[in-house]
């Protein structure tokens, strides 16, 4: 899947690229290649997207067209650009490098970690009494062979209240009900993605979803976001447009890791824009129960759909326990059906009992979302004061909700850092797992789900080794951790 950026967004997306003045001055030319090269490591250029020819480019950037040229020849003698006679230029990776997203599982929990690869929070206290609450409804289950394929109509009809809530009309027989969000993801892939289809995704994004859509084999485009101001509209619905990818997935509510929340506009914008290019979105809601600061929710995605193009799913992992795997799916009630017997073939249906507790605690869910949001407000405010205490250089966007912090570091040192922590008992997910091809090196997501004492002690520790990374001696090789 091939898609264009045209002058003017580059120029945009390069802000101040100029060499800075000084005896030590580098060529301009230079400079501008520096800064597309700092982009593509950003993620925030995608790979394989055609540049401006040099024209174009040195026109919106105001510079001469021999300028642009031999940038351009640097970036393919550095391996970050591949072109072709009359067809145009690609951007690329020195030597096919590339790192994957795995999302893997320790082979057990080490009790001694102070483990920041989870976003996730512990239980909370409701989920006792709502499991007893439950094993007191089951006996009317109990009469029948039990397998609801779509999820039991108690709890259809709460997901759907939920939405009627937020100013979104569902009917139960347009949720069903899955084993957690990631597993939504993956029917909703088996349903509506052939191998080798084309898929746009934001960078970063959730890592779990890349390995999903390496399992289908998808042809992955990416939309690079701001650390600040998350997506350019401009060029995320330019890459629906030309590109035409057959799904899109996005994290439009606190996304996943940058913590931004997609404006109402650009909702209607991208669910308008994906109807003309024919492309499906799927649009994950996991942290829509936690805004933080009074911050006031847009609208759904959904509200703005008029031709069953956006596929919504959502779960109880982030606001609720990662424990209990109930998740569900919100799309036209003919799609809930064929979701529904495709999922004949995988799992049957979600237990009886768990979605009984899933009725009960989201019977409490005024009270248990709003503990949470305090919980993770009052959290997150002690990261980002140790953030800023021992690491004052990494530059960091506070999240309006979500639970986690997206930072950019000093370096392109997100790895090494991550391999390093570890020693002293800091578990991290370092940006190249969100990302693709090796991308994201200058950043480190940091969630704010555990106490705020473990969080700033996580920082010190963190701090201590950053310090002394550069003296650090070989790597040492480690089972993949989980990022959640």
């Amino acid at each position: 899947m091939t898609s264009q950026v045209r002058g003017g967004q580059l120029a945009r997306l390069l802000g101040q690229w100029h060499a800075l003045p000084g005896r030590r001055r580098s060529p301009d030319y230079a400079a501008l290649a520096a800064a597309v090269r700092g982009l593509l490591a950003d993620g925030r250029l995608p790979l394989g997207v055609r540049l401006p020819a040099e024209r174009e480019l040195a026109e919106a950037l105001r510079i001469s067209r021999t300028t642009v040229t031999a940038a351009y020849r640097e970036l393919r003698e550095s391996g970050h650009l591949t072109s072709r006679r009359g067809a145009g230029s690609w951007t690329m990776l020195p030597g096919g490098h590339r790192v994957a997203s795995s999302g893997l599982w320790t082979p057990q929990d080490d009790l001694d970690m102070i483990d920041l690869g989870i976003a996730a929070l512990a239980a909370p206290p409701e989920l006792i009494p709502a499991t007893r609450a439950a094993t007191e409804d089951l006996p009317r289950y109990l009469g029948s062979a039990g397998y609801h394929p779509t999820g039991i109509i108690e709890l259809r009809e709460a997901i759907a209240r939920s939405y009627a809530e937020r100013g979104l009309p569902t009917s139960p027989e347009q949720i069903m009900v899955t084993n957690g969000t990631q597993h939504a993801l993956d029917l909703v892939l088996r349903l509506a993605l052939a191998p080798a289809s084309s898929v746009l995704v934001e960078s970063p994004t959730y890592p779990n979803a890349l390995a999903a859509l390496a399992a289908r084999r998808a042809r992955i485009a990416t939309h690079g976001l701001a650390v600040d101001a998350g997506w350019d509209a401009e060029l995320l619905l330019g890459s629906i447009r030309q590109s035409r990818p057959r799904l899109a997935y996005l994290i439009p509510d606190f996304q996943n890791p940058t913590g931004h929340l997609m404006p109402a506009e650009l909702r209607e914008r991208v669910v308008g824009a994906a109807h003309a290019a024919g492309t499906d979105l799927v649009v994950d809601e996991s942290f829509v129960d936690l805004p933080l600061d009074g911050t006031p929710l847009p609208p759904p995605t959904a509200t703005f759909d008029r031709h069953s193009r956006v596929i919504t799913i959502g779960g109880m992992s982030k606001p609720y326990w990662g424990g209990l795997r109930i998740g569900w799916v919100r799309a036209s009630a003919p799609q809930v059906q064929r979701l529904a017997a495709a999922r004949i073939g995988v799992d049957m249906s979600s237990p009886v009992l768990d979605q009984l507790v899933a009725v009960h605690l989201l019977a409490e869910a005024s009270t248990i979302v709003t503990a949470r949001r305090t919980q993770l407000a009052r959290q997150r405010d002690a990261l980002l004061a140790a953030l800023a205490e021992r690491l004052p250089q990494w530059r960091v966007a506070v999240p309006r909700g979500g639970v986690t912090l997206w930072a950019e570091l000093d370096g392109p040192v997100s790895s090494a850092l991550a391999r390093a922590a570890e020693e002293v008992g800091v578990r991290l997910a370092p940006g190249p797992r969100f990302g693709l091809d090796g991308t994201l090196e200058r950043f480190l997501r940091l969630p704010f789900t555990l106490p705020a004492a473990d969080l700033v002690d996580a920082v010190h520790r963190i701090a201590a080794v950053r310090y002394d990374l550069d003296r650090a001696g070989r790597p040492q090789w480690r089972e993949p951790s989980v990022i959640a």
